[in-house]
């Protein structure tokens, strides 16, 4: 099993006709292996997981574990916003063979830090899978304060990482300084910022297109290499700076997959379609910064 560091792939999950397509989804996957990714993310936020049914994610997490986990950590999105439901997505990604979580921080409901600590720690009491906890207010509407993860991280082993997408460098900072769990940027115009800070890798959306280029920043950085972790760092900056920012993750990536031949441009409601224009920068940015 490699090391949990480096550049991790939040998946996109191909739609053909309305379902799931598993043989893009696997071509998808051979693609970030033969590019020596260090881990996979299925059924995340990239992933549309809030529209897939649980017979979706079980096929889904099955097959990306049965390529990959054996070599390559396969962390699964297991998270919602209820406790027990979540216990169950648990089981199901255990089942699938997924070798660890990623569980995001209870949304909508918007607990208290008490709530949050019951909830994370509940789970990791429950389970022997190594668990990478999902901070993003953004989407949660709650942001786990650097205490709670501090504390979470003592009391319980299996909390291993966090994947930090808040968008504040300071409170990476704060985090590293108050605590040893390793930081995994959820925001890739941010890795190498977060790395200089201390983070370990990335979870991210951009390595679905351009995963060598991704990898190549974590992995100049994790070497002491800045000067050439700016240099992959400023090739990639423009287009990953567009995935997050032309319109709601996942619909540019998906739609740059397509422009490129790897998939369909197809969401499912609420999502939809990028409009014309979007679609426009999104072959004029990849015209003009080819990737691997």
């Amino acid at each position: 099993m490699k090391k949990l560091q480096g550049t991790w792939t939040a998946l996109i999950t191909p739609f053909h006709s309305g379902k799931v397509d598993l043989t893009t989804l696997e071509r998808l996957v051979e693609h970030q292996l033969a590019a020596g990714i260090d881990g996979l993310v299925p059924c995340g936020t990239t992933g549309e997981t809030p529209t897939l049914t649980l017979a979706e994610m079980r096929s889904i997490i099955t097959l990306v574990a049965k390529r990959a986990g054996k070599t390559t950590p396969v962390f699964a999105g297991a998270g919602s916003n209820d406790t027990a439901k979540t216990l169950e997505l648990v089981r199901l990604a255990e089942d699938c063979g997924a070798t660890g979580l990623l569980l995001v921080a209870p949304y909508y409901n918007r607990p208290p830090q008490a709530g949050l600590y019951g909830h994370f720690a509940t789970i990791a009491a429950a389970t022997k899978l190594p668990i990478m906890v999902y901070n993003i207010p953004g989407r949660a509407g709650v942001e786990l304060s650097v205490e709670t993860l501090a504390r979470l991280r003592a009391e319980f082993p299996g909390i291993v990482a966090v994947k930090h997408a808040t968008g504040s460098v300071l409170g990476a900072a704060d985090l590293a300084a108050a605590t040893d769990l390793p930081i995994f940027s959820g925001d890739d115009p941010l890795t190498l910022p977060l790395m200089a800070l201390g983070a370990v890798g990335v979870v991210s959306v951009v390595s679905n297109l351009a995963p060598r280029t991704a990898r190549a920043i974590t992995a100049a950085a994790l070497a002491g290499d800045w000067e050439a972790a700016r240099a992959a760092h400023a090739k990639l900056y423009p287009l990953a700076r567009a995935l997050l920012a032309l319109d709601t993750n996942p619909i540019p990536v998906k739609t740059a997959l397509s422009l490129r031949g790897l998939g369909e441009a197809e969401f499912r409601l609420p999502l939809c379609p990028m409009a014309a224009e979007g679609v426009l920068a999104l072959k004029s940015l990849l015209a003009a910064h080819p990737l691997d």
